[in-house]
């Protein structure tokens, strides 16, 4: 997983709403800093870099244009998740629960990392389009 370190700049009046952007994107807070002499807040935080399109745009949106970011490359990540992990164990099944396969890999960042890359790429993916469905009903009446 790539990430890229971000800083930004912003008053105390935004500064809720920069937060609520950066946890949106699944970024992580290194530090906080306010300026000396101005109310201005200084938040180095680290972003997934595939998180991070349209990050500039929906943060000047959320703050009216009063915070402004700065992304550069930082470093490469692992991820501790399985993308293959299916709950085999009676421990695992008592642990994660009797839920489909498909809503499980939902949950898992991993996996859905993965199929987003493999779809991209058009490669095949382990997805089911319609789970469950019934005949659709007319519900307009003839005359």
């Amino acid at each position: 997983l790539e990430r890229g370190a971000v800083e930004l700049q912003c008053n105390d009046q935004v500064l809720r709403r920069l937060y609520a952007v950066i946890g949106k994107r699944r970024g992580r807070i290194i530090s906080e800093d306010l300026k000396e002499g101005t109310q201005t807040f200084v938040v180095k935080c680290y972003l997934p870099v595939e998180r991070s399109f349209g990050f500039a745009t929906m943060l000047r949106r959320k703050t009216s244009g009063l915070a402004s970011p700065q992304l550069v490359f930082s470093h490469w990540e692992t991820l501790l998740e399985d993308p293959y992990f299916v709950p085999l164990t009676e421990e695992e099944k008592e642990e994660y629960g009797e839920q489909n396969l498909q809503s499980l890999r939902a949950q898992n960042t991993a996996r859905a990392l993965l199929d987003k890359v493999r779809k991209r790429k058009g490669l095949a993916v382990e997805e089911h389009i319609v789970v469950h469905a019934e005949k659709q009903r007319t519900l307009a009446r003839k005359k």
